[in-house]
């Protein structure tokens, strides 16, 4: 299999996982939204009864808690930043499928901007789930980057008209 062959699948991988990022985002921001009216501090004692949680441990506690300051214009927020973020993942996503170069650049990017985020928290505390979160994110990182390095190397010889073959014209003419 040809280089460009595997770049491009990895690139469609890459679409592939923002584009689940953006629905599984865009699912939480419909039960957000769901929940509008209703009196989310009930529902979050539910939800932890019926995972079998004990209520009184560190996760759940803090999760009841922070229910009881969710107000109807708070769940219509995060469901606006909900359906906000899963279109920029849709779009990123949209354009990695297509290879567009602007895809790759906010894909570096987006992906730069948490790595400190998940730095921290592995610094706070090593567990499986940071470290796949970090691996997985610095894996697309350096792939956006090689990607935008070797695009870009490929970008500069069609303006210079140096083609694949090294004579100074373009291939096939």
């Amino acid at each position: 299999m040809a280089l460009n062959d595997k770049m491009g699948r990895a690139l469609r991988v890459v679409a592939v996982f923002e584009a689940c990022k953006g629905v599984l985002v865009l699912f939480a921001g419909v039960a957000l939204f769901s929940l509008f009216h209703q009196n989310i501090q009930i529902v979050a004692e539910q939800l932890v009864g019926h995972l079998h949680l004990n209520p009184a441990k560190n996760i759940p506690r803090i999760f009841i808690e922070a229910s009881r300051n969710l107000t109807d214009a708070r769940l219509l927020l995060l469901a606006f930043f909900a359906g906000l973020y899963s279109s920029m993942r849709f779009v990123e996503a949209y354009g990695l499928w297509f290879a567009r170069r602007w895809a790759e650049w906010f894909a570096l990017l987006s992906g730069s901007v948490y790595l400190p985020i998940e730095l921290y928290e592995l610094v706070k505390g090593v567990n499986g789930i940071k470290i796949v979160f970090i691996l997985v994110n610095f894996t697309v990182v350096l792939y956006m980057a090689v990607m935008l390095k070797r695009n870009g190397n490929k970008h500069a010889d069609n303006k210079t008209g140096i083609s694949v073959n090294g004579t100074g014209r373009h291939a096939g003419i």
